[in-house]
Order: C-alpha cells, then structure tokens, then sequence
C-alpha cells in the first residue's frame, strides 16, 4: 500500500482552495468551508491518536464510552437545521440514532459477523460504529429539516413525515444504484488497495451497504415516529 507523507496531505488539500473561494464569491460561505477543513483535519489527526489508546487498552468499557459519545454527538449535529424545541428534537434523535442505529450495529456484529472472541473487538466495533452513526445522522438531520419545513407549512404529519422520510433517504437510495456502476466505496476501495481479494472486499462492502441503508432507515423512522403529534 503506498504511504502517504505529510507533504503528499498537503497536496492533496490544494484543491479545496478553489472550492472556498468559490464558496466565498457564490454564497459569502467561504470561512465555514474553511472551518469545516480544519476541523476535518484535526478531528482525525486527534482520533488517530486517539484509536491507538483505545486499541491497547483493549477494554469494553472505552469501546462503549467510544459509541456513547458518537451518539451523543451525532445527535448533537443532526438536529443543527432544526429552529424550534431543540432540547426535546435532540432527545428524539438521540432515541432514534442511539436504537436504530445501534439495533442494526449489534445485528451486523453478533448475527453476521459473529463476534465471539473477544466480543467488543475495538478493532471492528469502532469502525463499524462510525459509518452506523454518521450515516444515521445524516439521514436524520435530513428528516428534521424536511419535517420542520413541511408541517409548519400547514400540512398535516402524515404528509410531512412521508416528504422526510423520502427526502432521507435519498442519498442511500442513491448510493445502492451507483455503487459498482458511478462508484466503488470506500471500504472496498481501500481493501483493494491494500491487497485485498476483490470478491472478499465485495462481500464486506454488502454488508456495509445494507447496514448503512437501514441503520439510517430505522433511526428516521424511530425519529419521525416520535415526533407525531400526542392524543389527548
């Protein structure tokens, strides 16, 4: 696999300059490209160091305050387009996210991969729970900002949960018709390039392609269903 130096990292962002400049002159959104960049580059530089501590420790407890603190923050982040009863949007999105999402996380990790020795594998669990989460996230945030704009536009929850549950759950749809034909995902693509069997990097990429679809699915669903509106 080849290695990536500090200098080749550099390189590689030389592209986005155009895209804030761009975001600058089109939307005034440059700074929040910007932002958005180095936050990216020291949120992993920090959690590469971070899996390091985690992966010797080799202790369930740190897995689980790992997926704690994913879901709590991915919930955080997944109501940002929501302006009204934040408080209580972020307690149905941790509800959803943290069930949905989780329910299908512990499917994939006991019924399809059968973990058993050890059973909190931080190596698997972690990762797994990254895509589970963030992909549950996305979707949601998606649903909230729908929903809202719909039913304060006077339209009744069954019409604005089905335009939100459509709208989530566009971009999954769309990765199921591209991938292979537009797109090679990329666990698989980085099995490939590490030396994987493609056919053995295909069976992974199904299974993360299906859990992904309805981790997100299951974590909207549980969302919108608590947002309906209380019988009295």
């Amino acid at each position: 696999m080849v290695d990536i130096s500090l200098t080749a990292l550099a390189i590689c962002l030389l592209p986005t300059l155009g895209i804030i400049w761009l975001s600058h002159k089109w939307s005034g959104k440059g700074l929040e490209v910007s932002y958005a960049t180095l936050r990216m580059l020291f949120q992993l530089m920090a959690v590469g160091f971070v899996l390091v501590f985690i992966f010797a420790a080799d202790n369930p407890l740190v897995g689980g305050l790992v997926v704690f603190v994913m879901i709590a923050v991915s919930s955080l982040i997944g109501i940002r387009t929501v302006a009204r009863n934040r408080l209580a949007a972020f307690w149905k999105a941790t509800i959803g996210i943290g069930l949905g999402g989780g329910a299908i996380l512990l499917f994939v990790l006991f019924a399809v991969l059968q973990l058993a020795d050890p059973w909190y594998d931080p190596r698997i669990i972690i990762p797994l729970a990254g895509m589970v989460f963030s992909n549950s996230m996305t979707a949601v945030t998606l649903a909230a900002e729908r929903f809202e704009s719909e039913y304060t536009s006077a339209v009744s929850y069954q019409v604005a949960r089905t335009t939100a549950w459509k709208t989530a759950l566009i971009p999954q749809i769309n990765s199921h018709l591209a991938v292979g034909l537009v797109a090679l995902p990329g666990m698989m693509t980085g099995q490939i390039l590490s030396g994987v069997d493609p056919l053995i990097a295909v069976r992974y990429q199904i299974i993360v392609m299906a859990m992904l679809l309805q981790s997100s699915g299951y974590a909207v669903a549980l969302y919108l269903w608590l947002l309906r509106p209380q019988e009295h």
